[in-house]
């Protein structure tokens, strides 16, 4: 089951995330990620440098998610900017408008 307007796939369910106690702001497609990331961090007592592998591939992942939304963003600016322009320079929007039997 992907997200609305995401192209990755929840892996993890949401059982899978409530047994592991991961924050809700975190649940996102990236959450599958973050488990065993936490796992890690509390068996090495979250030492900065442990645990590397694990939060690079969730840090990734969360990037790309974040690339993916502001492409999609930029689109739908890009698609409002041409359909502005369009009015623009089309013919003017009538004050009074013409009825259907004039």
């Amino acid at each position: 089951m992907a997200a609305e307007g995401t192209s990755k796939k929840m892996i993890a369910t949401q059982a899978e995330m409530v047994e592991n106690r991961v924050p809700i702001p975190y649940r996102d497609q990236c959450a599958h990620l973050l488990i065993p990331l936490n796992k890690c961090r509390q068996a090495e007592f979250y030492l900065p440098w442990k645990c590397e592998n694990e939060r690079h591939t969730y840090e990734k992942c969360e990037y790309e998610l974040v690339m993916e939304r502001m492409l999609a963003m930029q689109k739908i600016r890009e698609e409002e900017a041409k359909l502005k322009q369009g009015n623009k320079k089309g013919q003017p929007i009538p004050l009074i408008p013409n009825t259907a039997n004039a």
